[in-house]
C-alpha cells in the first residue's frame, strides 16, 4: 500500500508519500508517474490538505442494505447519485461550518471514497478497477431538513454542497482490496457507525462502471460510496472521526 498526501509547506502546495509520519516529497502529476525528489519532511511540520483537488464529487444515495432495510426502501437496480459542489471540500482537521442560511439539523455520514486515477468513460465492470487510483475516507455532511423542505423539489444539491460539507482525507491509499475494508465513525469519542464495504449494494468497481456510462470521470474525481446505519446530527463542538483501516482517520469538528 502507498499513502499519498497533499499538503502545504513553506507557503507552497506539495504532495508525496507518507510512511510512519515522514513525507517523501514528489513532484509532477500524482496520477501520472510522479517523481520522487528525495526530500523528506516530518508530518508535524506541514498542513494537510484535501489529498486531491477533485473536479467533482459524486455521491451515492441508498447504497446500503442495512440502511435500506431500516428505512424500508427498495433495493435500487442502478446507483442513485447526486453531485456535491467542488466548493464544499475540506481535508482532515478542517472545520465544518454551520451554514448561515440554515438552522436545521446537520448530519454526519461516514463513507468510503473512491479516487479516480485517469479519464474514464463508458467502461465495463471488468475494466473499471483499472481506473481507480485508490481510496480515502469521507464525511458526507448534509443539511438534512432541506432535502424535503419544498414539496415541489427535493434539494439534494443545496443540502449537500454548503461550504465545508465535503470532508475527505487524510490520504489516498492505493493497492487496497475494498472488499476487505470497514468504515468506523466515532462522534465525540463514541462509536456511531461500524460497517463493512460488503454492506454496500453496489461495490466500487460496479459504481465506477455505472457512473462512467453517464458522465466522464476525470483523474482526481471523488465518488462517495454511500453510508449505512448510525448517521446522526451534530451539535456545535462535535468532533467526527471517520476511520478506515489501511487509510487512516479523517477528523473534523463542527462549529456554529
Amino acid at each position: 500500500m502507498t499513502h499519498w498526501i497533499r499538503f502545504e509547506h513553506a507557503e507552497l502546495i506539495k504532495f508525496g508519500t507518507l510512511t510512519a509520519d515522514i513525507i517523501t516529497v514528489h513532484e509532477g502529476d500524482i496520477f501520472n508517474e510522479p517523481c520522487d525528489t528525495g526530500i523528506e519532511l516530518p508530518l508535524e511540520e506541514v498542513t494537510p490538505l484535501i489529498p486531491t483537488a477533485a473536479g467533482k464529487m459524486v455521491a451515492l444515495w441508498n447504497n446500503s442494505r442495512a440502511m435500506a432495510a431500516k428505512l424500508k426502501q427498495a433495493i435500487p437496480t442502478e446507483p442513485l447519485y447526486f453531485i456535491k459542489s467542488n466548493g464544499c471540500y475540506i481535508g482532515t482537521q478542517g472545520t465544518i461550518l454551520k451554514p448561515p442560511s440554515y438552522d436545521g439539523k446537520v448530519v454526519f455520514e461516514g463513507e468510503l471514497g473512491i479516487v479516480i486515477g485517469r479519464k474514464c468513460r463508458a467502461v465495463s465492470n471488468n475494466e473499471s478497477s483499472r481506473y481507480i487510483f485508490g481510496y480515502t475516507c469521507i464525511n458526507d455532511v448534509t443539511a438534512i431538513e432541506l432535502i424535503g423542505k419544498d414539496p415541489t423539489f427535493q434539494q439534494w444539491t443545496r443540502a449537500k454542497s454548503f461550504d465545508t460539507f465535503g470532508a475527505f482525507g487524510p490520504v489516498i491509499t492505493t493497492d487496497l482490496d475494498p472488499a476487505q475494508l470497514s468504515i468506523r465513525t466515532v462522534v465525540n469519542a463514541q462509536e456511531r457507525q461500524h460497517y463493512s464495504v460488503s454492506d454496500l449494494i453496489f461495490q466500487p468497481a460496479e459504481i465506477v462502471s455505472a457512473l462512467s456510462q453517464d458522465m466522464t470521470l476525470d483523474a482526481g474525481d471523488i465518488i462517495c460510496c454511500g453510508t449505512s446505519v448510525g448517521v446522526g446530527s451534530m451539535k456545535p463542538g462535535t468532533v467526527v472521526e471517520v476511520t478506515i483501516e489501511g487509510i487512516g482517520t479523517l477528523r473534523n469538528q463542527y462549529v456554529d
